[in-house]
């Protein structure tokens, strides 16, 4: 009798789930830069199941996606020594500007523990490829590293090496 009961309320679920799914779906709004799913979708797949079908084109990640934004350039710095210079920057939190060069990577080396220990953000201003900055990534592990140009910044700072550490109240190698 028991099972007689879970017979039948598993055969009224799926009736109701057959007429819940069998209906279309309400489309709220709609860009017109609707992607599909499925791509998304792949990871979740079993390894172990063939598939005939054309594998699906993985879209691009954008911003996202290194190969759009590398290599990446930022005229007016270049490796080379830096002055301690005192600044007035009140609440600003620390800073570093590091290249994929090799003088970089040697400051980055010496300095990560105080970076780590200030809580430094970096940002890689030069970078050829996608080898370079992993090289770079891995040297800095720990530390948050943002690839971007930082003409701007340092052109307003009077900087023009790097590496540089620019905390709130100087800047400096």
């Amino acid at each position: 009798m028991n099972s007689a009961r879970r017979r039948m309320a598993l055969g009224l679920t799926l009736s109701i789930a057959g007429r819940v799914f069998a209906e279309g779906l309400t489309v709220i709004y709609d860009s017109g830069d609707t992607q599909p799913i499925a791509p998304y979708l792949e990871i979740l797949k079993d390894p172990t199941e063939s598939d005939d079908t054309e594998a699906p084109q993985i879209p691009s990640l954008g911003a996202a996606d290194l190969s759009q934004i590398l290599p990446i350039h930022s005229p007016g710095l270049t490796p080379g020594p830096v002055t301690r210079t005192a600044i007035s920057r009140p609440y600003s939190a620390p800073l570093f500007l590091i290249g994929c060069d090799p003088r970089s990577a040697r400051w980055l080396a010496a300095n990560r523990t105080r970076l780590v220990r200030l809580g430094a953000l970096g940002m890689v201003v030069e970078v050829p490829d996608e080898a370079a900055l992993e090289r770079i990534t891995e040297l800095a592990a720990g530390l948050s590293l943002l690839p971007a140009s930082a003409s701007d910044l340092a052109a307003s700072l009077g900087i023009t090496h790097y590496p540089v550490l620019i905390t709130q109240d100087s800047f400096e190698q």
